[in-house]
């Protein structure tokens, strides 16, 4: 993974056919995916579940740009070698999950993987301060996390003051929640350039009729870079 800063679509697979995953991944790349978003929950951090290391171990062979790995999980730090055999290539915990954030993330680079920190909506900027340097993505949750669909929280001012403080470090700033043509604009002006979006970019589509998933996606590109 080489760092820029421009816009990189992250789509959600929790948003795409349960029942077909390979092919919406080759899908959705194959329409100008920049990322492959993976939602990982519990049930205990979040109220729902999804994803285990064996099924991102199954998505790994479709996914041939970047497999964004998002633990939505407690705790986080045993299951850190799981994602990184399974094939992550970015591993993100949500600094709310445990106490030894700093560790959780030298352990990610140490598995060989890109390091991630995830804030809450009620969690402030401040809150990753000491961790910038540990760091390789911050993901700033427009929701509250848990499902897919929700209405986007104006999280613009905590993405601002992230922007400020990461300064000339090369971190990618995500924003996950809520995404769409309308918020795609908000959050790239305050300075992310991984816009994570789920229904915004399955909606309408399907592997038989994948060419709405690009348009999709041309959509909210097109209107996080109309800000820039």
């Amino acid at each position: 993974m080489s760092f820029d800063r421009t816009i990189k679509i992250a789509p959600s697979i929790l948003s795409a056919d349960f029942a077909n995953f390979g092919a919406e991944i080759q899908a959705i790349e194959a329409q100008g995916a920049d990322w492959v978003h993976i939602d990982v929950m519990d049930g205990h951090f979040v109220p729902n579940l999804t994803f285990g290391p064996p099924a991102v171990k199954a998505f790994r062979p479709h996914v041939k740009t970047v497999m964004d790995v998002h633990l939505m999980i407690a705790p986080v730090d045993p299951y850190i070698q799981a994602y990184a055999d399974a094939g992550a290539d970015v591993l993100t915990a949500h600094i709310e999950a445990g106490p030894h954030s700093h560790r959780t993330l030298q352990a990610i680079r140490a598995a060989g993987m890109k390091a991630g920190i995830a804030l809450n909506p009620g969690t402030p900027a401040e809150a990753v301060e000491h961790l910038l340097d540990l760091t390789d993505l911050i993901c700033v949750m427009t929701v509250n996390p848990g499902f897919g669909g929700q209405k986007f929280i104006d999280m613009t001012s905590k993405i601002r003051r992230l922007r400020q403080m990461i300064g000339d470090r090369p971190v990618h700033i995500e924003i996950d929640g809520g995404v769409d043509p309308n918020t795609a604009p908000l959050v790239a002006a305050a300075g992310a350039d991984v816009l994570v979006a789920g229904s915004a970019v399955f909606k309408g589509g399907s592997v038989d009729q994948p060419g709405v998933y690009g348009d999709n996606i041309r959509a909210v590109r097109a209107a996080a870079n109309s800000a820039l």
